[in-house]
């Protein structure tokens, strides 16, 4: 019903003016609505309920995709090839301690990240930030995949581009975001060993 709540009729023809439909009670008296050209008026083409948002995938086709995302996390060379900063003597996959689920604040995450070699990374989705119709937009950082997400999604979530996701929750679209498979993903030993024993 948006733009569709109001009064407005066309005053018909002989009157020297368009079909419009317009208000007949002042003080909006001959003013447009309700048409989409007009001020406030309802879209020309809103969006459907009827349209399927959702396109399903076959289940062992979903299934090798969501291993194969998770086989490109252990690779160097397709993490570089996507873009991500890191130091070179790093080996993966990146496996930290459970201690960083604990984290709550900020300032841990970046310690934690700038141990790990990282941090180059996240500077570059700062640099990267832009403001479009109020929202912010940059490119995709690192990756924390945890067991337990209640207080290290507080202190990684605010770092730029960093997502914190639980095995459980993990996703295709989280390992290869715009199908490019290679992100800099960050695992725990909880939820690697939980990663083993998901039911697929």
């Amino acid at each position: 019903m948006a733009g569709k709540r109001t009064t407005a009729e066309s005053f018909g023809v002989g009157r020297a003016l368009s079909r419009v439909p317009r208000i007949s009670e002042p003080p909006l008296s001959g003013q447009g609505a309700f048409a989409p050209g007009t001020v406030g008026g309802r879209l020309a083409f809103p969006p459907t309920p009827l349209k399927k948002l959702i396109k399903q995938i076959n289940r062992k086709e979903r299934r090798l995709a969501l291993r194969s995302a998770i086989a490109f996390t252990a690779s160097k060379d397709a993490v570089k090839e996507r873009g991500h900063r890191f130091d070179e003597e790093l080996d993966f996959p990146l496996i930290v301690s459970d201690d960083i689920e604990k984290y709550s604040k900020a300032s841990e995450a970046k310690a934690l990240m700038t141990t790990l070699g990282v941090w180059d990374d996240i500077e570059k989705v700062q640099d990267t930030v832009k403001i479009r119709n109020h929202k912010k937009k940059h490119r995709i950082g690192p990756l924390v995949v945890v067991s337990d997400s209640r207080t290290a999604g507080k202190a990684f979530g605010n770092l730029a581009g960093v997502n914190v996701v639980t095995v459980k929750d993990l996703s295709v679209e989280d390992l290869a975001p715009g199908t490019r498979p290679g992100r800099l993903t960050i695992w725990t030993e909880s939820a690697v060993k939980e990663l083993g024993s998901r039911e697929w």
